[in-house]
């Protein structure tokens, strides 16, 4: 495996570092701001919604530049709007810094995809993708710990420049690390990378992706009061938990990886039956603390893991440019705004367990997106394919 996807990897822990540090901090924040708890709360929409709708326009911003010259005009972006954040005297100031860091990170998780398609042998492109993506997983795992545990013996501040510092580390290590190439596979201009979305299987390609991640998160989001209010576990407990989840995550992208390349619709399918099966059990079952946490750990193997066989599916019906990697992500992070607010509305009208069928039910609608393509790839062709055939279907 190249370095430079490793070094990619580091970028990517930085990002999603940044974008969960908020969650961890809010009461501290809220004092510091002068703001109120549920201001400090649309300080995280307003990073995603960020994300998922100016990404791929900073993206196209970018698009006649060197892959690796992007990269560093997002870290320079990026670095700015946690610097921003970091020395924010007020509300307003703040809610400006979270909105470009989000945008620098959507732009950045799609440049970075692309150049792992660019870097690395197609046959290996699932688990280029899965090593990068290990800096999502890596982020929730320990990111998130160590910015708050900053955040509470330095100040909230202290999180934001712990971000700064680890942010400046990976943009040192992608100019050292990372091969200047000059333009991504699949990339032939504007109109080339807008004429894809042309393909309605793209669309239906995407949606699959929104609806893995947004059955995902229509129970993560609401996995602490499940656990406590629901299965007994007391506060301190959690926290243990989450980093249990956190280690599922790291293993499942770590075995998605391997068969992402030549399984990749397979994968998808186990995938969301599995988290059909743990999301129901989950609901069925929160009560008991044991079956519990084997159906929130099942969770985290089954869900966000998907990451390498979304992307390669997505990469093989549009391209690897940046643009489609970019949009990917923007779906991708429409998934988590969906399950979190559809979440909370049917949690508020029939309790702690709807968001856990909730997520069940975007689970097998996601799962009935990918039946087309599995039907396609288990009926056999009317006659004796060729070998080139045969590779191309196996890798469907």
């Amino acid at each position: 495996m190249p370095r430079a996807v490793y070094v990619l990897a580091l970028g990517i822990f930085a990002m999603v570092t940044s974008e969960f540090v908020v969650a961890g901090l809010m009461p501290q924040m809220a004092d510091g701001l002068n703001a109120t708890i549920p201001q400090i709360g649309y300080l995280i929409t307003a990073f995603a919604v960020a994300m998922a709708a100016g990404g791929p326009f900073l993206t196209v911003a970018l698009m006649k530049l060197p892959p690796r010259t992007a990269l560093m005009a997002l870290f320079v972006i990026f670095l700015a709007g946690n610097v921003l954040a970091a020395t924010a005297t007020g509300y307003a100031t703040m809610m400006t810094a979270r909105i470009i860091t989000g945008i620098a990170s959507q732009a950045f998780f799609g440049v970075g995809i692309s150049m792992c398609a660019q870097i690395t042998r197609p046959e290996v492109r699932g688990r280029a993708i899965a090593v990068a993506m290990n800096g999502l997983m890596l982020g929730t795992l320990l990111g998130l710990p160590i910015s708050t545990l900053a955040g509470e013996r330095f100040g909230w501040r202290a999180a934001f420049w712990t971000i700064t510092t680890i942010t400046v580390i990976a943009a040192v290590a992608t100019w050292f690390g990372v091969p200047r190439i000059e333009r991504v596979e699949g990339g032939g201009g504007f109109r080339h990378e807008v004429g894809v979305f042309k393909k309605p299987k793209l669309w239906l390609v995407l949606s699959t992706s929104t609806l893995i991640i947004g059955a995902t998160f229509s129970a993560f989001s609401y996995f602490n009061p499940i656990l406590t209010d629901l299965a007994g576990f007391s506060t301190g407990t959690v926290p243990l938990l989450l980093i249990a989840y956190g280690a599922a995550t790291v293993v499942g992208n770590h075995i998605v990886g391997r068969f992402a390349d030549r399984h990749t619709v397979p994968v998808l399918a186990v995938g969301l039956v599995l988290n059909t099966v743990f999301l129901t059990g989950f609901a069925l079952l929160a009560d008991l603390p044991a079956p519990a946490v084997v159906c929130m750990t099942g969770i985290g193997l089954v869900g966000v893991t998907m990451n390498p066989a979304m992307a390669t599916r997505v990469q093989r019906t549009g391209n690897a440019g940046p643009l489609v990697n970019t949009v990917h992500s923007s779906f991708i992070t429409l998934g988590i705004i969906l399950g979190s607010s559809i979440g909370a509305v049917v949690l508020d009208a029939w309790g702690l367990r709807a968001p856990l069928w909730l997520g069940a039910i975007m689970a097998l609608l996601g799962l009935a997106t990918v039946l087309p393509d599995l039907a396609r790839r288990s009926t056999p062709a009317s006659g004796p394919a060729s070998p080139r055939c045969a590779e191309q279907i196996n890798r469907v």
